[in-house]
């Protein structure tokens, strides 16, 4: 059975030749540590290189998703390299820089890669004009979006033309947060709850506010995927729902939340397969795709077997999630 990861990160070569060079990479400074170290925003934000395996070759990524039995991976940049606090034109440099070199990195992978953008969202007319770059000259699948830029939320309205121009051009929309600067860590610093917890409070809030402000009304063609099963949205769908009923005057759609949950993707980067069995029976099985989250996570002994040996999906559900799902949304052959 063929599959397609739609959740795998990259770093780009350049951040590792400055480094190599001790120079700045777009702001981002190079603080050492065990092992990779870590690199720091100019925020304070430090991010800690915690897999040897974000400095692979390709050669070795290949290797690595032969032994996973990941026939294609969707790369997306490091979540905490996005750079939305630069200087739009830095931003822009930042963002260019990446897509022409994962651009590149695709090209020679004989299709076992396939890329989505990085964009400046801080400047909502520069990231249109490169995503079309990015989609139509670089061949890239569409970009990788943070859970809100610089603290302001998807819904707002100055955002709207870039989800018109990304449903013009059929370019898919994968929301992954940092857990480095999700709120959080303003509420309690210990157990990697960042991480564990705040990631997926992220990512529920960027589905609820796509879901409950009109966006996809807006733009019913929109293509869009959560990263990590969407967090615990579909579990407090209810909750949502009842709002809705409950509280006319603060309506965003003329339809409940939950009617335009199978509007949109999740991945199956959930935790366990309970969830993913909820998430499943939520949006059906057209709606999730296989993601792996590499090389953050570690897999035993790998996402495609982890799905495939479920009792609890059926030989249909695992064919759509593990690569019929992806291969229409993104044109993959």
């Amino acid at each position: 059975m063929k599959t397609i990861d739609i959740h795998a990160h990259i770093i780009p070569d350049s951040l590792w030749r400055a480094i190599a060079e001790k120079r700045d990479w777009y702001g981002f400074r190079h603080d050492g540590g065990e092992g990779l170290g870590a690199v720091m925003d100019g925020c304070g934000r430090r991010t800690y290189f915690t897999s040897p395996k974000v400095k692979y070759s390709l050669e070795q990524r290949l290797k690595e998703m032969d032994e996973q039995k990941v026939d294609v991976q969707v790369l997306s940049i490091h979540t905490p390299l996005f750079g939305y606090d630069l200087d739009a034109q830095q931003g822009l440099a930042l963002a260019r820089e990446f897509n022409d070199e994962i651009s590149d990195t695709v090209g020679i992978s004989k299709n076992r890669l396939a890329g989505l953008a990085t964009l400046p969202m801080q400047d909502v007319g520069l990231a249109i004009q490169e995503l079309e770059r990015a989609v139509v000259k670089l061949g890239l699948k569409g970009v990788a979006l943070d859970t809100h830029v610089n603290d302001e939320q998807w819904d707002n309205a100055k955002f709207l033309p870039f989800f018109k121009a990304a449903e013009q051009m059929g370019a898919l929309l994968f929301y992954h947060p940092q857990p480095q600067n999700n709120f959080l860590l303003e509420r309690i610093k210990g157990y990697g709850m960042n991480n564990s917890l705040g990631v997926i409070l992220d990512d529920a809030i960027v589905t609820a506010v796509l879901l409950c402000s009109g966006v996809l009304e807006k733009c019913p063609d929109l293509k869009v995927c959560i990263a990590h099963g969407g967090g615990p949205v579909c579990y407090a769908m209810g909750r949502l729902d009842r709002n809705w009923h409950d509280r006319p005057g603060g309506r965003g759609t003329p339809k409940p939340p939950s009617a335009y949950m199978k509007k949109l993707y999740y991945d199956t980067v959930t935790g366990d397969e309970a969830a993913l069995r909820f998430l499943i029976d939520r949006v059906g099985a057209d709606r999730v795709v296989m993601g792996s989250d590499w090389p953050f996570v570690p897999w035993h002994p790998s996402p495609v077997s982890w799905l495939q040996n479920m009792q609890s999906l059926t030989p249909l559900e695992k064919e759509k999630i593990l690569w019929k799902n992806l291969a229409e949304l993104l044109n993959i052959n």
